[in-house]
């Protein structure tokens, strides 16, 4: 075990966390015992780059249990916990990151999780993957494929196997339900207002949020808005998701008339450049932008800078931008993923992660039982529905069975009346 983190006395807080957020990740224990006894990645080396925080260190105590090497590293400079790393340290995982690194100390700590030359690479924004065939490519004769957690890796790997660029098989962890259903939205929605309320302590009824962008995260933002009494309003390119978003109750319009509005503006469209140039002229006074999107290219903070003729840091993940008429406009945690680079931000709940880093940990045991050709595939339907099941039944929820008339019914063309 090897690390390089910012102090490993932090330990024993971090694994405090670790041992709370495993009370509340039943499913994934119940795995690690399966890998515990069936041995499944004994001799091969699983490197990550994810959120660096109890739950995340959790899913690597999961894969060491099934026999494996695991070194991991951060996937955002900002949402690295100090204290989970050096539990996971101190608990056989080799750990690389700390909060706050530079941009030439990330790349430094990914190649070091890529020197390991693993099997098998879990990721969280597609940066390892993209990093192993722009300059690491002697890695690929080794390598038996990819996870990736997101909606934004999952668009720039798509885009790579589209131009023929992508040489190894990815599982598009972000594509089964027990993610997008859960993670993107109660997740998203959750933890997005989790930062924000807690970085600004400010009231979120009667506040018009505007939120760009009804994916699934997207939807859960808006859910969660709704829920609190805001007035929400959604932006949208996507005609059938905007059609979606109004009839689902919310206003719909353009980012410009949208921020005329908004009291919170928070972006969810894992695309760049959403708001920014002449969109600033619209913020009105007082307005908070945030991001929820994966980078931090969602609003163009160069743009909103070169407006301003001041800028102020009122608070941690607070800074004021003075226009020359006098409007403030105001920038959570830098533009930065604010449910996790945010000083106030804990991620989503360990209760939905635990169905993620299932799925991601099954995942990664498909990738060496099948000789998969490169390409983005989907997981399987079976094991979200087996991943439900035992979810459900750690609750304590039973639900019904179809009979076998039943099944025949529904599996036969000739139903007669």
């Amino acid at each position: 075990m090897t690390y390089d983190i910012k102090d490993i006395n932090l330990a024993p807080e971090g694994e405090k966390k670790i041992k709370w957020v495993q009370k509340h990740m039943p499913v994934l224990e119940t795995i690690k015992k399966q890998f515990e006894e069936e041995q499944p990645f004994k001799g091969i080396t699983i490197g990550s780059c994810l959120h660096l925080e109890p739950k995340t260190i959790n899913l690597g105590l999961t894969l060491q249990a099934g026999g494996a090497e695991v070194v991991m590293t951060g996937c955002n400079p900002l949402s690295t916990q100090d204290d989970a790393t050096a539990a996971g340290a101190k608990l056989g995982l080799n750990m690389y990151g700390w909060t706050g690194e530079t941009n030439e100390e990330y790349y430094e700590q990914l190649n070091k999780v890529l020197d390991y030359e693993p099997d098998i690479v879990i990721d969280d924004g597609a940066d390892l993957i993209f990093l192993i065939h722009k300059e690491r490519p002697e890695l690929l004769e080794k390598l038996r494929g990819g996870c990736e957690e997101t909606t934004t890796g999952i668009h720039r790997l798509k885009a790579m196997y589209e131009d023929n660029a992508l040489k190894m098989p990815i599982m598009a962890v972000n594509d089964s339900y027990m993610k997008y259903l859960f993670d993107n939205r109660y997740g998203t929605g959750q933890s997005t207002f989790d930062s924000i309320m807690g970085t600004t302590n400010s009231v979120i009824a009667g506040q018009t949020v505007v939120v760009c962008g009804y994916g699934w995260c997207g939807r859960g933002i808006a859910m969660r808005a709704d829920g609190l009494g805001a007035n929400v309003i959604v932006t949208e390119v996507d005609p059938i998701r905007a059609l979606e978003a109004k009839m689902d109750g919310y206003r719909v319009m353009t980012v410009q008339k949208a921020l005329e509005e908004a009291d919170i503006v928070i972006t969810a469209t894992g695309n760049r450049d959403i708001i920014s140039g002449d969109d600033f002229k619209h913020v009105k006074d007082g307005c908070m932008l945030a991001n929820s999107g994966h980078f931090n290219v969602e609003i163009n903070e160069n743009d909103l800078a070169s407006q301003a003729i001041g800028r102020n840091m009122l608070k941690p993940d607070i800074e004021e931008f003075v226009m020359a008429d006098g409007r403030s406009i105001y920038l959570l945690a830098g533009g930065r993923l604010v449910n996790l680079a945010g000083q106030y931000g804990q991620g989503h709940p360990a209760e939905i992660m635990d169905l993620s880093f299932a799925m991601q940990a099954l995942s990664a045991k498909r990738l060496l039982n099948e000789d998969m050709k490169p390409g983005v595939y989907k997981t399987r339907d079976e094991v979200d529905i087996e991943i439900a099941k035992l979810k459900l039944k750690t609750m304590g929820v039973e639900i019904d069975t179809l009979s076998d008339e039943q099944e025949k019914y529904m599996n036969s063309w000739d139903v007669g009346t």
